[in-house]
C-alpha cells in the first residue's frame, strides 16, 4: 500500500467484515432453522446469548483498548499515520478495535453453525438403553458400576476369609 492515502487500514477490514456477516447471517439462519425444527418459538436462549456477546464484547474492546495503547506507545506496534482515518482512542487508531469487535460477532456465530447439540440428544437417548453411558458412575476400576450402587470393595484390604 501506498502512503496516497486511497487505500486504509479500515479497508484492509473489510473483506475480512465482509467475510464475519455472511457468517453471522447463516448462522442466524441455521439458529432459525433448528428452533423451528424443535417446534420452539422465541426463548429466553437467544436473548441470553446476545446479553453475554454485548458483555463480553465491551470487555474485549475495553481490554484491547488498553493493551493496545500500551504497546503502540511503547513502538512495539507502528502505524503509518497516512493510513489511517485519523480518529484516535488514546495513541491508537480507530481501526485497531475492527478485529475485536469482528471476533465478538464471529465467535458467537461459528458456535452455532459448530453446535451439535441435536447429534448430542440422539447420543443421550441411547444412553438410557445402557449403552455407551458416559455418565454412569463409575467403580475403583473405572468400569460403570451398572448394577450395584454400593463402591466397589477396595483391592488392597484384605477380605475375611483370606488368612495373612
Amino acid at each position: 500500500m501506498s502512503g496516497t492515502g486511497t487505500a486504509t487500514y479500515a479497508l484492509l477490514a473489510l473483506p475480512f467484515f465482509a467475510a464475519v456477516a455472511v457468517v453471522a447471517v447463516l448462522a442466524g439462519v441455521v439458529a432459525a432453522r433448528r428452533a423451528r425444527a424443535a417446534g420452539r418459538r422465541s426463548s429466553a436462549g437467544p436473548r441470553v446469548a446476545v446479553v453475554t456477546s454485548v458483555v463480553v464484547g465491551v470487555v474485549l474492546v475495553a481490554m484491547t483498548m488498553v493493551f493496545d495503547n500500551v504497546i503502540v506507545a511503547l513502538r512495539v506496534v507502528a502505524y503509518d499515520w497516512s493510513l489511517v482515518w485519523g480518529a484516535r482512542i488514546g495513541v491508537i487508531p480507530v481501526e485497531d478495535l475492527a478485529y475485536s469487535v469482528a471476533a465478538v460477532v464471529l465467535l458467537p456465530s461459528l458456535w452455532v453453525l459448530f453446535d451439535r447439540t441435536g447429534a448430542h440428544d440422539r447420543t443421550a437417548a441411547r444412553d438410557r438403553t445402557g449403552a455407551h453411558d458416559r455418565t454412569a458412575p463409575r467403580d475403583r476400576t473405572g468400569a460403570h458400576d451398572r448394577t450395584d450402587p454400593r463402591p466397589a470393595p477396595d483391592p488392597t484390604t484384605p477380605r475375611a476369609e483370606d488368612p495373612e
